[in-house]
């Protein structure tokens, strides 16, 4: 049996936990809501504020989903009561961001600044110049917005010291310095 997938998800007061016969699984709380379609052979039950989740069979792709569904409705759980947060840092000389309205505009060095509109379900949060927050309750919407942030301008690995090492990293992130090539004489 899956460790992860026989765990308990304690629903919190003020969570809603809901599963129709079509096996869509929805997750309200005080930060919005969520769904998920649960996959052939994987059920969901709810009582006395505990979700459980089981599985028709020990087939091996049973079993890989079983765990699976219970992190993602777990994450959901957490994600309307709590929501999730990614920190960005932006290191460089001109390397700055703004949000103006429902949109960041962000200086990276290029020719033109690069502007990203809010999706839906996701806010940003730009406390000062060098520093990007992006806020959702889906974890993995959050972490991919994030990601698309960082891609526009990845941190150098070919910088004299990690401190130097330009571009746009996750907060906490440590960057490997590289060593470049070397002139023969």
């Amino acid at each position: 049996m899956s460790r992860i997938g026989k765990k308990v998800i304690v629903v919190p007061a003020g969570v809603t936990v809901d599963v129709d016969a079509t096996g869509l699984l929805t997750v309200k709380g005080p930060k919005g809501s969520l769904e998920y379609r649960l996959q052939d052979g994987i059920t969901a039950n709810v009582e006395n504020n505990e979700l459980t989740i089981s599985r028709s069979s020990d087939v091996k792709e049973q079993r890989a989903l079983h765990g699976l569904t219970r992190a993602l409705v777990n994450n959901m759980v957490i994600g309307v009561t709590e929501g999730f947060t990614k920190q960005l840092e932006i290191v460089g000389v001109g390397y700055r961001a703004e949000k103006k309205g429902n949109t960041l505009h962000m200086n990276l060095g290029y020719s033109h600044p690069i502007v990203l509109d809010e999706p839906a379900g996701i806010t940003f949060d730009v406390p000062n110049q060098t520093t990007v927050i992006v806020k959702g309750i889906d974890k993995e919407l959050v972490g991919r917005i994030a990601a698309k942030i960082r891609a526009f301008r990845k941190p150098n690995p070919y910088a004299d010291s990690p401190a130097q090492a330009k571009g746009v990293r996750y907060h906490g992130e440590r960057i490997l310095v590289k060593e470049g090539k070397k002139s023969t004489k």
